[in-house]
C-alpha cells in the first residue's frame, strides 16, 4: 500500500471515530485510537509514526519484539500487547511493551509482576462468548482479577478489554462490557480504560464508553499472511 493510500485509510478512520463520538455526545480527544500491525514489516509503523500515530499494537510475542527492537529509535511509540500471553514469556512481553491489553489469569498477573520495576499498564481481558476456550475472565471473575492485579508491586490496571462475539450485536456485547468495567472501577476506582472496538464495530464500541480502539485493516490494509 502507498503512503498515500495509508495516510487516506488513517483520515478516513480518524473522521469516522469523530463523527461516533459526536453522534455518542462524547469528546473524541477522551478516546485512543490505537493501529494494529500484525504481520505487516516495521517499516509500516514508520510510517504511520510520520503520519501522527503513537500507539501501535501487536498480538504476537516475537513480532512484538523484534518490531520494538528494530524500530528503538521511535521512543514515543507506545507499544500495546492485545494477544494472549503465555506465562513463560511474560517477562518479553513486558520489556517490550507499555500496555498489556489481555491479562485474564492469576498465574498471569504473577509471571508479569516485576517488584521493583516501573509500572506496567494492564488491563483484564474479559470473554464475551460463552465459549471457555476464548481468551479472558468470565464476568463474574473480572472483580477477582481486578483484586489481584491491585495486590501486585508493579502492574496498573487500567480497565478492561473484550472482543465482541461473532454471533452477537456488538452493540449488545459492549454495553455488557461497560457493565463489567464499572464492577472493575468498584475495586480500582481509577481503572477508566475500555479498550474495545476493531475495524468493523468501532462505532458500537464508542457509543458504549470504549476509550481505547484497537484497529487494524481498515486502516493498515488487508494483512500478509506472514512476516
Amino acid at each position: 500500500m502507498s503512503s498515500s493510500a495509508l495516510e487516506t485509510r488513517l483520515t478516513e478512520v480518524d473522521g469516522s471515530i469523530a463523527d461516533a463520538a459526536r453522534s455518542a455526545g462524547r469528546d473524541v480527544a477522551d478516546i485512543t485510537r490505537i493501529v494494529v500491525t500484525k504481520f505487516h514489516p516495521a517499516s509500516l509503523v514508520r510510517e504511520l509514526h510520520a503520519l501522527g500515530v503513537r500507539d501501535v499494537a501487536e498480538n504476537r510475542q516475537q513480532e512484538l519484539q523484534s518490531k520494538s527492537a528494530e524500530l528503538e529509535g521511535l521512543d514515543d511509540v507506545r507499544w500495546h500487547f492485545v494477544g494472549q500471553v503465555q506465562s513463560k514469556k511474560a517477562r518479553a512481553v513486558r520489556r517490550a511493551a507499555g500496555v498489556v491489553h489481555s491479562v485474564d489469569r492469576e498465574k498471569l498477573v504473577s509471571a508479569l509482576d516485576a517488584p521493583g520495576e516501573d509500572p506496567l499498564d494492564v488491563l483484564v481481558q474479559v470473554n464475551l462468548t460463552e465459549d471457555p476456550n476464548r481468551g479472558g475472565v468470565r464476568d463474574d471473575d473480572a472483580p477477582r482479577l481486578a483484586e489481584a492485579i491491585a495486590r501486585s508491586e508493579s502492574l496498573r490496571l487500567r480497565g478492561v478489554m473484550a472482543v465482541a462475539p461473532l454471533d452477537e450485536d456488538p452493540g449488545v456485547a459492549f454495553e455488557r462490557l461497560a457493565g463489567i468495567a464499572g464492577r472493575v472501577r468498584a475495586v480500582v476506582p481509577d481503572a477508566r480504560w475500555i479498550s474495545a472496538g476493531m475495524s468493523g464495530d468501532f462505532a458500537e464500541a464508542i457509543s458504549h464508553g470504549a476509550t481505547h480502539l484497537r484497529i487494524g485493516t481498515a486502516i493498515t490494509g488487508p494483512r500478509p499472511s506472514q512476516v
